[in-house]
């Protein structure tokens, strides 16, 4: 048998927790995707399938600010854009997916952005 790579293994881990996390329209689920250079953020109701609200740091409204920036900047300020964008959509309550990645770095980083900026989860 072939060893997983590592891609592979995150992708065994987010599929063993998307099991148990579902997202409601009451409280719809913080999707995290995070790249080598980039990190992305979701807000989806599963009920419905569909993105509620969505930030990036390569969006064009943070593109200029997180230029120089360090990589753990850059996800708490995605994590502070996605929590602002919630708050005008009316989401106030979140269930975080971190995407089979470790809780630590970046991901900890984004969420703590969006702790900062008012989502409970």
């Amino acid at each position: 048998m072939a060893k997983k790579s590592r891609n592979q293994a995150r992708l065994h881990r987010h599929a063993r927790v998307r099991k148990k996390i579902f997202g409601t329209p009451e409280r719809p689920r913080l999707n995290v995707f995070r790249s080598i250079t980039e990190i992305y953020a979701q807000i989806i109701d599963d009920h419905s399938g569909t993105t509620l609200v969505s930030a990036s740091s390569i969006d064009s409204g943070l593109r200029d600010a997180v230029q120089g920036k360090t990589r753990l900047e850059q996800a708490r300020m995605v994590g502070e854009e996605i929590a602002k964008r919630a708050r005008e959509k009316g989401i106030t309550s979140v269930v975080m997916d971190r995407g089979g990645y470790i809780y630590t770095g970046r991901v900890k980083s984004l969420a703590e952005g969006a702790r900062k900026g008012g989502l409970e989860f």
